[in-house]
């Protein structure tokens, strides 16, 4: 495999539109793109996402129809078995997917920088240094060769826990004493795990790149305005970038969620544990969204500072003239070389109150209720084998508009 050269620094054009390619690059895409799975210009996410599909879950299904006519079909067990359903088929078909809609959402939240435009003219050669940074890390091959190697050792622990404890009739059989693998075991073990594996980690990764460019971005002089209707100072179309990622979330959850309901099935579980178990993970999953966007929370909260301080000093020179010329003189420190003086009158109430609302968080509940309904439907849907439906649903209507 060909190791992609390092991203070059881009020009301050280029900087200034900031075409950050997340779905792009590094030696797994190179693999993919030779050998046609995709192109330069397009994913092809559909067609690799049902590609992944039946190499991980449909080929452990084909290993299993020889049984289908046997006294003990493990075939139904495969089908009806959650794990490989939400990993390898529903996980896997999620990550391909998202691709594409996730490269496609940053992106456009990026271009929201050069149409305001919001970086300042003297701070491109940072933001081309930045973009530079984030290129090289994003096709690191250290990194997806770290990734693989994590990947590898799923599927090594994997197999050490179906020959010590397996009950899916389809991937172990034997006794205590005599168990092994069977094919369908074997491909997961050594196939299915680790691309699920590497895919998520790779995912995370990719996203932990993003988050350490959008905060050197942070730091850089930026083009705010206190008065902005947004309410966040012109950058309230960052908080809901965490949608683009809807997808490969709803992936990571099935995964999770596959876990919980393997434990499910051999405990018993309340609605109170569901519900902790979930407001933990919507906890997590908002905190790995909110990390990147907390960083814009320190340049706002000066521009709010700064912002009114300006405008109260302002408003009492205004106001003061305004006194003087409805009643001949201050009445309080009266000064002639003030009275002296020309200002113009603004009404700068408007502004003052609109600079005061000034939010300095970027993350909002509302924007990032689909994210929150992709973190918590595969637990609804885990819990629902084993509560009623009504008590599933009320815990995630609580979650959800809490």
């Amino acid at each position: 495999m060909q190791v992609p050269p390092a991203a070059s620094p881009p020009s301050e054009k280029e900087a200034g539109r900031l075409d950050f390619l997340i779905a792009h690059g590094g030696p797994f895409y190179e693999l993919q793109r030779r050998l046609g799975l995709l192109h330069d210009k397009t994913l092809k996410t559909g067609r690799r996402a049902l590609l992944f599909v039946a190499i991980a879950w449909g080929m452990p299904l084909v290993l299993t129809l020889p049984t289908l006519f046997s006294d003990r079909p493990t075939v139904w067990n495969y089908i009806s078995d959650p794990g490989p359903v939400t990993r390898f088929l529903l996980a896997i078909f999620a990550f391909i997917a998202a691709e594409q809609a996730t490269e496609t959402g940053l992106l456009r939240k990026l271009r929201q920088f050069t149409l305001a435009p919001l970086i300042a003219p003297k701070a491109f050669a940072d933001a081309a240094r930045a973009l530079a940074d984030a290129l090289r890390l994003r096709d690191s091959p250290i990194a997806e060769l770290v990734c693989l190697t994590l990947g590898l050792l799923a599927g090594v622990f994997a197999f050490v826990s179906f020959r010590e404890n397996s009950i899916s009739l389809w991937s172990a059989i034997g006794g205590p004493d005599d168990r092994r693998l069977t094919a369908a075991g074997w491909w997961c073990v050594c196939i299915s795990i680790p691309i699920f594996t590497f895919l998520l980690l790779r995912g995370i990764w990719r996203h932990i790149v993003w988050a350490i460019f959008l905060r050197r971005l942070a730091r850089l002089e930026l083009r705010l305005v206190s008065t902005h209707p947004d309410g966040k100072g012109g950058l309230a179309f960052l908080g809901d970038y965490p949608n683009a990622y809807v997808l490969f979330v709803f992936g990571v959850s099935c995964g999770v969620a596959a876990a919980v309901a393997k434990h499910m099935a051999q405990t018993d579980i309340s609605a109170a544990t569901l519900t902790t178990i979930m407001a933990a993970w919507l906890i997590i999953v908002i905190a790995f969204f909110a990390y990147p966007l907390s960083a814009f929370s320190r340049p706002l909260a000066i521009l709010k500072e700064k912002s009114l301080r300006t405008l109260s000093a302002r408003a009492t020179i205004q106001q003061r003239a305004a006194e003087r010329k409805a009643i001949g003189e201050n009445v309080v420190s009266s000064d002639p070389v003030e009275a002296e003086q020309a200002v113009e009158p603004v009404d700068l109430g408007k502004q003052y109150d609109q600079t005061r609302k000034l939010s300095t968080m970027l993350v909002n509940r509302n924007a990032l209720l689909p994210v929150a309904a992709a973190a918590l439907i595969p637990f609804a849907v885990a819990g629902a084998s084993r509560l009623p439906y009504k008590e599933v649903f009320s815990v995630l209507k609580k979650l959800l508009l809490l």
